[in-house]
């Protein structure tokens, strides 16, 4: 069920049935020979596939996140901590008012994950509300499958290459990347980050099997459901 395709007063009938709703999270960063709106296509794709058994409405991905690391490679576009804790404020408003009381975050993006301190101290004010954050890629039973099939895999690399996240025309390596200087890169300015990635594919392959990706794909997708359904407080 997306926002986009209903109304208000679809929305408002919905509320009274059920007060959970799914906001997506994104960014639009670097991912070597992937789209650079990896984090988000993924994270809007899994939330709506895992919501639309349930009938719980997915409002359209928030695409842009937190991600200074990558700043120094074109068409990576960061926001503020600042910014991107007052945008998620004023969408958790939103929410609120329209009679949502529970609300999942999907999140595509490691670097957007210090918003959920904010969600705990807004949840300290809005008392009946309940907000979870999902890291849909850091799920148990998706990291197991991702090990289990090639534990060399991290950002830009074949986990993250699906069908929908691939550019047509863009042919990718035939060759697994070496792990770089963890504690160097950590230490480094935008500019030599990039200097220490290179294409930003951080180690591994970068493509698997069509057949392995949705296979792990639905994984995911199970995994987000349940975080959607289990264990609300």
């Amino acid at each position: 069920m997306r926002i986009a395709q209903m109304n208000w007063m679809q929305v408002e009938a919905q509320a009274k049935r059920d007060d959970r709703c799914v906001l997506p999270l994104g960014s639009v960063e670097q991912h070597a020979y992937l789209s650079l709106a990896t984090d988000a296509i993924l994270s809007e794709k899994v939330a709506q596939d895992a919501a639309e058994p349930l009938d719980i409405p997915v409002f359209p991905v928030l695409a842009y996140g937190m991600t200074p690391g990558f700043a120094a490679y074109p068409g990576t576009v960061s926001l503020r901590l600042s910014t991107y804790i007052a945008v998620v404020e004023d969408m958790l408003e939103g929410f609120y008012r329209s009679g949502f009381r529970r609300i999942v975050l999907v999140n595509g993006h490691g670097g957007n994950s210090p918003a959920m301190t904010f969600c705990t101290e807004w949840m300290g004010v809005r008392t009946d509300a309940s907000v979870r954050m999902h890291n849909w890629w850091a799920g148990p039973r998706f990291q197991a499958a991702v090990k289990a099939l090639d534990p060399a895999a991290s950002h830009a690399s074949w986990m993250e290459n699906f069908p929908w996240t691939r550019l047509e025309g863009v042919a990718l390596p035939n060759a697994a990347k070496p792990p770089f200087n963890a504690a160097l890169y950590q230490a480094a300015s935008p500019a030599r980050k990039r200097e220490i990635l290179g294409d930003g594919n951080f180690h591994g392959r970068y493509q698997r099997t069509d057949e392995e990706m949705l296979s792990l794909w639905q994984i995911g997708v199970e995994e987000t459901r349940a975080a959607m359904v289990e264990d609300w407080p």
